[in-house]
């Protein structure tokens, strides 16, 4: 790993343990940068804002995600499971951090915020996770309509995104009951993919294929 990128994380692993300590609004920014050992301009030089750095949070969550999944489903063909694997990995990645993960996923819920997944600045995490769902789909057996299948692997983001809201809020030990969510609705997405290519089925996924391009316009609405 280069010098610059290990200092960028060590300035995330820093302020991840500061956050968990004093709490978020608590943290400063110089704090950051004496406890990691690094000059205040230096930790400015990588991350302009402690949003930006909880973005940098984000990106480090992906990277190690797309890592462990892709090894995870290497040789696996079926979809169902595929698909499984790969939202298991990020609940496996994700759960270090779940205990301050309310404080930084509800900025993430503003619209408004760089920390939306669907803002700009969230765009590399985004298309890394969109991509590796469009690797879950082409190297698996699944059989769907056609004209799905270029819009499946970002509807399998969303969903993706609905298990993590579900891991924020899950209370339970381990986060046991969002495994069973997980467990339990992957082969109902995988059904449902499996019969779109049914002819008389096929209106209503193209039907909902429209209905998602339309909502996710980024046009204003007058």
């Amino acid at each position: 790993m280069a010098k610059s990128e290990e200092t960028r994380s060590l300035i995330v692993a820093t302020a991840l343990r500061l956050f968990a300590e004093n709490g978020y609004d608590r943290t400063t920014m110089r704090a950051i940068a004496a406890e990691a050992g690094v000059s205040v301009g230096n930790a400015y030089y990588y991350f302009a804002s402690k949003d930006q750095l909880i973005q940098g949070f984000y990106d480090e969550i992906a990277k190690a995600h797309l890592t462990a999944a892709r090894q995870a489903i290497e040789g696996e063909r079926d979809f169902s499971a595929r698909l499984k694997t790969v939202l298991l990995t990020w609940l496996d990645v994700a759960e270090p951090y779940h205990r301050f993960g309310t404080q930084f996923f509800v900025n993430a819920a503003d619209p408004d915020s760089p920390l939306s997944p669907f803002s700009e600045e969230s765009s590399p995490a985004r298309d890394a996770s969109v991509g590796l769902m469009r690797d879950v789909i082409a190297d698996s057996d699944v059989k769907l309509d056609p004209d799905l299948r270029d819009d499946l692997p970002d509807l399998l983001w969303l969903y993706q995104m609905g298990v993590v809201l579900f891991w924020v809020h899950d209370r339970s030990a381990g986060q046991k009951r969002s495994r069973i969510l997980v467990e339990r609705t992957v082969p109902l997405i995988a059904r449902l993919v499996g019969l779109s290519r049914l002819r008389v089925l096929r209106p209503v996924s193209r039907e909902i294929v429209s209905l998602i391009r339309d909502l996710s316009k980024r046009d204003d609405v007058a």
